[in-house]
């Protein structure tokens, strides 16, 4: 016998703004717990100590999260001069301490050039990346060190906000994957003295931005109603994925797993589409050929459907 979710069907995004000294799964699970939600999921790990941007996928949205978690991000970021912690933020235990030099802006400046565009980082102990199935935090906490493979990653943006004679705040856009933490270790050591990070807030994720967002303590308050309104539509998180409209019958083959003959404009082969019938959107499709479509990501329409 099939085994029964606890919960109610939930559809839909919620743009938390996490907590700081929770992690991000316990902000998820609080959250769940609110809604009364049979299935959630985040879109990208923030560290304790990190504040801001957590997308929270409910149900159906949970099968188009990949699309969050690849997406570029915008970070703001204090850095402190002179000391190096273990975990390369607060939180940590100060292992070196070296004098800082005397700094104006440009030389701040200047070494910041050298992070924008693409660079190389080798990622920290303290992540969530694993070796051999174990994360790397806990092998860090043994006091064990293990390799890392170098990872490129590209830094679009970073915009110097205001900074004093032992640290700076910054601005930070940037594609997945991104460390702030060793970019700004990085930057000390560049500056010509160690760093670490003493607090990081996510203003964008993707599409999303701080602006929309909800703590926890104000979502507790809510009644039912107010807080269901406050999700977002599914295919919020896809506006960049070029979209179909098709009629009944071709939305029906689509739905049960067939390639459909439809009107597909300018995209070509291999090309990403949203799907959707009668303004529903129903999930993504992959083009085959011209005037030809075959499900890749779909909604199960049997669930509740906001739109």
């Amino acid at each position: 016998m099939a085994r029964r979710r606890r919960g109610i069907p939930v559809d839909g995004v919620l743009l938390l703004d996490k907590a700081q000294g929770v992690s991000s799964n316990h902000a998820l699970q609080q959250v769940r717990r609110l809604y009364e939600a049979q299935k959630a999921g985040h879109t990208g790990t923030l560290d304790p100590m990190a504040t801001g941007l957590l997308p929270i996928c409910f149900g159906e949205a949970t099968k188009f999260s990949a699309y969050l978690l690849d997406a570029d991000k915008t970070y703001r970021t204090r850095v402190r001069l002179g000391e190096t912690t273990d975990t390369g933020d607060a939180e940590g235990t100060l292992i070196e301490r070296h004098p800082v030099p005397a700094l104006v802006e440009h030389d701040i400046e200047a070494v910041l050039e050298r992070f924008r565009g693409d660079i190389e980082q080798i990622p920290p102990m303290y992540s969530a990346l694993k070796h051999q199935g174990r994360p790397l935090y806990e092998l860090a906490r043994e006091g064990k060190q293990v390799e890392r493979a170098v990872r490129r990653v590209k830094v679009y943006d970073m915009r110097l906000l205001s900074f004093e004679a032992d640290g700076f705040e910054l601005e930070v856009r940037c594609s997945k994957g991104t460390y702030i933490r060793t970019l700004a270790e990085d930057i000390g050591r560049a500056l010509g003295c160690s760093a670490h990070i003493t607090s990081l807030r996510r203003l964008r994720s993707g599409p999303f931005d701080a602006e929309a967002m909800h703590d926890f303590e104000a979502l507790e308050q809510m009644d039912g109603a107010s807080r269901q309104a406050r999700l977002l539509p599914i295919d919020a998180m896809l506006p960049h994925v070029p979209s179909l409209e098709v009629a009944a019958i071709e939305s029906r083959r689509l739905l049960h797993g067939q390639r459909a003959r439809v009107e597909t404009g300018t995209l070509v082969a291999d090309e990403t589409a949203r799907l959707y019938h009668d303004g529903a959107f129903l999930g993504l499709v992959s083009v085959t050929r011209p005037g030809e479509v075959a499900p890749r990501r779909l909604r199960n329409t049997a669930s509740p459907v906001r739109e």
